[in-house]
């Protein structure tokens, strides 16, 4: 990886690779990430000794903040590589594990979603897609994942209210497999992944296979997602909303990161540009 490789890999373990996310201050989301993520996932398709892959974050606080749109929208291209990179990752033999802790939001939160597995901090795992309450609609999979995994009313409770929700209402609803104690997190991820490696590289991907026909969207039904995020963002009434953000830390540590979900009722009505937004301080240390 180059110098700037926003991703450690720790290949220590046999049939095993572990991938940290660290993109100080908050680990969000930038086209480079996005790029990378692509070359990582065909470095794993590469290797044929590997036969899980699980993805941390190095920051407790937050496993991925969200997208930079602002970044974003200079490279608009970079969600077809997204695209690509979660159905490559769905279908890949490899089994695919995301240990959350902290803030999992926007494209954070599609990313553990194309995950085959997911488990989380019972005590500091949140989850959120604030797209809608910005201005935006989800495009980086949300809508096609949600759905499938935890029903139609309950993606439209999640996508529609933009709010954070806590790690025990997202294993009630199914959108993870499993939450848990934070001091026993680890170890039952590495039981787990120590028992998968176990077993034959080829079998678990051909069971991986046949499961995936009833769980994984298509790539037309990602892009039509994606088709709408751009033209959203550029309308008059989304510009306005996601103005108002940049009075209240957003980007930086602080107590509107930590809280998102919370904050955007005080955005104001749609279409209310004057609505005076109170300012979130800086998150302290």
């Amino acid at each position: 990886m180059p110098d700037s490789s926003q991703f450690d890999i720790d290949l220590s373990c046999p049939g095993r690779w572990t991938i940290t996310f660290s993109n100080p201050p908050i680990n969000m989301f930038v086209p480079a990430t996005i790029v990378e993520l692509g070359t990582i996932m065909a470095d794993l398709d590469s290797d044929p000794s590997v036969k899980v892959v699980v993805f941390q974050s190095a920051n407790p606080d937050f496993f991925v903040a969200h997208l930079d749109v602002a970044k974003a929208a200079e490279r608009p291209e970079v969600l077809g590589l997204w695209r690509d990179f979660v159905l490559r990752l769905a279908s890949s033999p490899v089994v695919s594990i995301a240990k959350i802790r902290g803030r999992t939001r926007g494209i954070g939160n599609e990313f553990v979603l194309a995950c085959d597995m997911r488990f989380a901090s019972k005590q500091s795992a949140i989850f959120g897609n604030p797209e809608v309450g910005v201005g935006l609609v989800p495009g980086g999979g949300a809508l096609e994942w949600l759905p499938r995994l935890v029903g139609r009313s309950r993606a439209l409770e999640f996508v529609l209210s933009a709010d954070d929700f806590d790690a025990d209402v997202a294993e009630r609803y199914g959108w993870v497999n499993r939450t848990m104690d934070d001091d026993t997190l680890d170890d039952f991820v590495d039981t787990l992944v120590k028992r998968l490696t176990s077993f034959d590289r080829e079998t678990l991907g051909l069971a991986k296979a046949q499961i995936n026909r009833f769980g994984v969207p298509t790539g037309s039904e990602i892009q039509s997602s994606i088709d709408m995020f751009f033209p959203a963002l550029a309308s008059p009434s989304g510009q306005a909303r996601r103005a108002k953000l940049r009075a209240m830390a957003y980007g930086v540590p602080s107590d509107f990161e930590l809280n998102f979900g919370r904050y955007l009722p005080s955005l104001g009505p749609a279409g209310d540009d004057n609505a005076a937004v109170p300012a979130a301080g800086a998150a302290k240390s």
